[in-house]
C-alpha cells in the first residue's frame, strides 16, 4: 500500500512513517520544510505546506492510503481548522481515504460531558491546542471527504511499542486503574491497523 504521511517530523507521524514501513507499504513523507537527516532511506521525501490544498493535491495522487498527523507550533492554534479543510479538500479531489490523528478533546469524558470541559483530563496550560482539536473534528463532521478521526486518550508520549491496545468509539478509554494513556508508538500501531483494516467508525479512539 502506498501511505502518505503529513506531518511526518512530529511525534506521532515519525511513528506512522516507521510503522508503516516496517509493515511493507511504501511511505512518502512530507515535510513543511527538510527531512531530517534520520529518515529512512526507502522513505520518498516530498516538501509541502499542509495548508495549500493544491499542493497537498498533487501529492496525494498516488496515494492508496492518507494520514494527517500535522500539529500546530504553541500559539499557532487557530490554524488548526485551515490546515484540516484544505487536508480534506485534497483528500476529496483525489478521492482517497484520510485518517487524522488528532487530540482527545472531543471524545466524551466517563463523567460526562466533552473531555475538553473536564479539567481532570484538560488543565488550562494544554485548553487552547485542546479546544483546537474539538474544533477539528468540528470541520470533518461538515467535510464531504473520506475521513476518520482517531482521537489519542488523555495521556500520548514516546514510549514502548507493545502491539497492543483496546479499541473503542467516541468516548474516553479508562484503564481499571483509572489511567487513560497510549504511548505514541502503540497509537501509531492503531493508526496503520485501521489505514490497512478499516473499522467503519468514523470517529474512534484507542487506550491501554
Amino acid at each position: 500500500m502506498r501511505i502518505t504521511v503529513v506531518g511526518a517530523t512530529g511525534m506521532v507521524g515519525s511513528r506512522v512513517l516507521r510503522e508503516a514501513l516496517n509493515r511493507g507499504h511504501h511511505v512518502t513523507a512530507v515535510f513543511r520544510s527538510q527531512p531530517p537527516a534520520t529518515l529512512p532511506p526507502a522513505v520518498i521525501a516530498a516538501r509541502g505546506d499542509a495548508m495549500d490544498a493544491n499542493q497537498m493535491k498533487n501529492l496525494f495522487a498516488d496515494a492508496d492510503a492518507i494520514v494527517g498527523a500535522t500539529r500546530p507550533a504553541p500559539g499557532a492554534e487557530n490554524t488548526v481548522t485551515a490546515t484540516t479543510h484544505a487536508l480534506l479538500d485534497a483528500a476529496a479531489a483525489t478521492g482517497i481515504r484520510i485518517l487524522l490523528v488528532g487530540g482527545s478533546a472531543p471524545l466524551l469524558s466517563p463523567s460526562g460531558g466533552l473531555v475538553l470541559d473536564d479539567p481532570r483530563y484538560v488543565p488550562p496550560a494544554v485548553r487552547d491546542i485542546a479546544a483546537a482539536s474539538a474544533a477539528q473534528l468540528d470541520v470533518c463532521r461538515t467535510h464531504a471527504a473520506d475521513w476518520v478521526y482517531l482521537s489519542p486518550p488523555a495521556l500520548l508520549e514516546p514510549g514502548v511499542r507493545t502491539g497492543g491496545y483496546r479499541r473503542g468509539g467516541a468516548t474516553l478509554m479508562v484503564a481499571p486503574d483509572g489511567s487513560s494513556r497510549i504511548s505514541a508508538e502503540d497509537l501509531a500501531v492503531a493508526a496503520v491497523d485501521e489505514v490497512e483494516r478499516p473499522g467503519g467508525d468514523r470517529h474512534f479512539t484507542v487506550g491501554y
